[in-house]
């Protein structure tokens, strides 16, 4: 006798150990969404990496203009987004990849669970782009940079001594203000980053010049009475705002007449990289103080411009070995 089984939302899925699972077929998009954030939320990613994947679907959202089941969950949707953000509405290319890498990881996510049937982000990929074209800051501009900071004030010394430390550490501006006093070795000339304030989630160690330990030495004798973990505070000690900081280098940058160029922790990341590898670092030891599993990473760290080249190939061209 035929046996007449009744209709279900729910398949039969194997999950990373192989184990079979229930796999609920009746979820929407925002449904998923927020099951996908839950399992992010137990990776112990920060904060801000957690706002910026609900901004990033807020986006999306607002393209799709509703919510949709599973069924309406196409590759056609995702590439037009693609395709909405690049012509319509004119976003630059870094922006659109940006969104792109997000919801990418979303959708990666949901096809591995079996929410949805077609691996969608197979397709939907980040646009190609020229090569990295964010402009170091040169010496000098760095010096007028530095010159035109107030150091007469708590606020306007904690800035100047946050430039050297961005510039000569090239830690990135969250790694930055994650900064505690008890990991600051003055003596040993590094500064520890826990595995909680950092990118990779993994603790590191960067190395510090004589002018930044200098500095450093005056500055935490001047916050001690703070009595704060936190390296940068505030004038009244509370823990230093990313976009406060931000704000105030793009003050600095008008200030020092620099006005082609973007003056933001990022470029201080890029100029410290440059300079590092013009003054002759090598590229293995910049990608271990970066930060970057990936040589190519570090390379679009390092754009140099002809003048630099042309520098770099007078004191170090193969003739030089040849007739010493």
């Amino acid at each position: 006798m035929q046996r007449i089984g009744r209709t279900t939302n729910r398949k039969y899925s194997r999950n990373s150990t192989g184990k079979s699972i229930r796999v609920d077929l009746n979820l929407t998009l925002e449904e998923m969404f927020e099951r996908f954030i839950s399992f992010k939320q137990t990776e112990g990613l920060q904060e801000r990496t957690l706002n910026d994947y609900y901004m990033h679907f807020t986006f999306l959202m607002d393209f799709i203009g509703k919510d949709i089941t599973r069924d309406e969950i196409t590759e056609d949707l995702f590439l037009d987004y693609s395709s909405y953000m690049i012509h319509e509405r004119g976003l630059a290319p870094h922006t659109v990849n940006l969104r792109i890498r997000t919801m990418r990881a979303f959708i990666r996510y949901c096809f591995k669970e079996g929410w949805i049937d077609y691996p969608i982000h197979e397709k939907f990929k980040p646009i190609k782009v020229e090569e990295d074209t964010l402009e170091s800051l040169t010496p000098a501009e760095l010096k007028v940079l530095f010159s035109v900071v107030d150091t007469s004030t708590y606020a306007g010394f904690r800035d100047l001594v946050m430039l050297h430390v961005l510039l000569d550490t090239m830690v990135r501006i969250s790694e930055l203000l994650a900064m505690k006093r008890e990991n600051v070795d003055l003596k040993a000339g590094l500064i520890k980053l826990e595995a909680s304030g950092t990118k990779k989630k993994k603790y590191r160690y960067v190395p510090l010049a004589s002018k930044s330990i200098k500095l450093l030495q005056e500055y935490i004798a001047e916050s001690a009475d703070f009595n704060e973990e936190i390296l940068f505070l505030t004038y009244d000690g509370r823990p230093m705002n990313d976009h406060t900081f931000r704000s105030k280098m793009k003050e600095y940058g008008e200030l020092a007449g620099i006005k082609n160029k973007r003056v933001s922790p990022h470029t201080l990341r890029h100029s410290g990289a440059l300079l590092y590898i013009l003054n002759g670092g090598d590229p293995f030891s910049l990608q271990k103080i970066l930060s970057h599993s990936d040589m190519s990473m570090v390379r679009k760290y390092i754009q140099m411009t002809d003048t630099d080249v042309k520098r770099q190939h007078n004191q170090f061209s193969p003739l030089r070995s040849v007739f010493k």
